[in-house]
């Protein structure tokens, strides 16, 4: 935990769960009013960057003292979205989980995911949850265009490009959904700590 200039603080954590917990807890104090004054609270995968801080230094010892409880599973806004499993990713997706292509949906749509951090493009959340057995290595060689609404696998973490952008994650299906318009407010549909859950969209 240490200051960055003179009106931030980073807070290391030991990984990605404790993040999440960390980032959770300064959004509920902030909520209540028991959190001195702090602008933006941004998380990362083993980090929360808390600025806009008049005095870090004080802030780091409180937080030293907290104690801060693991996210229950409930934790924080649902937001379901809609996929149809048409990536063109999604047969050897299905070779290395070692099940027929059929059972990708079911599988996916069995998880919740959670918006542990965003980056890489505006709208772009990375989803955290995926059980250590079903986590899939980048794409050897990535892609020169990715459209926008694919639902991707990667490591850890499932996403939604919200545009056509590069990328090497694993493509799965593809949605409808708007990851990002500046005309909404807020402009992304998802946050850090919402939870996701991808559900199949009816054939027609």
């Amino acid at each position: 935990m240490f200051a960055v200039g003179r009106r931030a603080l980073l807070v290391e954590l030991g990984d990605l769960a404790h993040a999440q917990a960390l980032h959770a807890e300064v959004l509920r104090r902030r909520a209540a009013g028991t959190l001195p004054a702090v602008r933006d609270v941004v998380p990362a995968a083993r980090t929360v960057l808390l600025d806009g801080v008049e005095d870090p230094k004080g802030l780091a010892a409180e937080i030293r003292a907290w104690e801060i409880p693991p996210l229950t599973a409930d934790a924080g806004p649902l937001i379901e979205i809609p996929v149809r499993y048409d990536g063109p990713d999604l047969a050897e997706v299905a070779g290395l989980w070692g099940v027929p292509v059929g059972r990708v949906p079911a599988i996916v749509g069995g998880l919740e995911l959670r918006v542990a951090f965003c980056g890489f493009a505006p709208g772009f959340g990375y989803l955290g949850g995926l059980p250590e057995e079903l986590r899939l290595p980048r794409r050897a060689t990535p892609r020169t265009a990715v459209p926008a609404g694919s639902v991707a696998l990667a490591g850890e973490y499932a996403g939604v490009y919200p545009r056509s952008s590069p990328g090497g994650w694993q493509l799965v299906g593809s949605t409808d959904a708007v990851l990002w318009d500046p005309r909404r407010e807020p402009a992304a549909l998802l946050a850090p700590g919402t939870r996701v859950r991808f559900t199949e969209e009816p054939r027609t």
